[in-house]
């Protein structure tokens, strides 16, 4: 293993664990370093360029889970932590998680296949950048200017059900699944930081789950060649992925969501100029 696949392996890490939780597609990220500046998949297999996609993504839930340890241990009885509404009758349990799960989860596995054959490219992640985005800036300017939900212990499960549908559509690449949620969340009644707290819970679990199916299909990729590789990347995209979370849970109520709109718009120009 050489020091400009090292290289490589840090990089991608960093892109991925610095965009994974924001709300600004990790897709089209990972599409401008790798698939056109990298090309990781002419250094390796593609199957291996995509397993190590998978391994750098778990490093980032892995950062979620330490960031969210508590509240986890929480929510499956392992820990009580006091209510952050201030009233003891308001709390996450985990019924309100899995009930914002389901509608993605569902249509997930419904339509993995076809999302997996006919939307991952090019002109797909543009128009899911550019709708997210409109979905965020629609999200600031016409959301509740005062938020009734300031915690995620006030998130009824009629609200949780209705996030869940936001979700879906990020299973269209370059949507962003904490864009489509959070903004979600903020036309509903939430403040920014319990729609993204609400938000990273609900990633856990979802991500973990389909980062462990993809693994245990693609176990025979981890050689000794690629171990190396693979480590870098993890390491890299856990300790960028926690310095992310920490900073933007600190930073979302202030900014809101128009700054990361934005953001995305010059992402998907960017990728538009790169690639036609």
């Amino acid at each position: 293993m050489n020091f400009w696949e090292m290289f490589v392996a840090f990089v991608l890490g960093l892109v991925e664990g610095l965009t994974e939780f924001a709300p600004v597609s990790s897709t089209g990220h990972m599409i401008i370093v790798d698939d056109i500046l990298f090309q990781s998949k002419e250094m390796f297999s593609p199957q291996v360029a995509n397993t190590f996609k998978v391994v750098i993504q778990l490093g980032s839930i892995l950062a979620a889970v330490i960031v969210f340890w508590d509240r986890l241990l929480s929510l499956v009885g392992l820990k009580k932590i006091p209510s952050e509404s201030g009233d003891p009758r308001q709390k996450l349990r985990l019924s309100q998680v899995i009930v914002g799960l389901l509608p993605a989860g569902i249509l997930g596995v419904l339509f993995e296949d076809y999302i997996d054959e006919y939307l991952f490219s090019i002109e797909t992640v543009l128009i899911g950048l550019v709708a997210g985005a409109i979905l965020m800036i629609c999200a600031d300017l016409f959301g509740p200017k005062k938020p009734p939900v300031t915690s995620v212990d006030q998130i009824t499960h009629g609200k949780a059900f209705l996030i869940g549908l936001f979700q879906c559509v990020s299973l269209w690449p370059g949507f962003s699944r904490s864009g489509s949620t959070i903004s979600g969340g903020v036309l509903l009644g939430l403040n920014h930081r319990s729609a993204s707290d609400f938000t990273f819970i609900m990633a856990v679990p979802i991500m973990a789950g389909a980062s462990f199916l993809s693994l245990l299909k693609n176990w025979q990729y981890f050689t000794v060649e690629v171990i190396p590789f693979f480590a870098v990347g993890f390491i890299s995209a856990f300790l960028f992925a926690w310095l992310a979370i920490r900073f933007f849970l600190k930073l979302i109520n202030r900014v809101k969501l128009i700054p990361f709109a934005l953001y995305r718009i010059a992402v998907a120009i960017i990728l538009y100029v790169l690639v036609f």
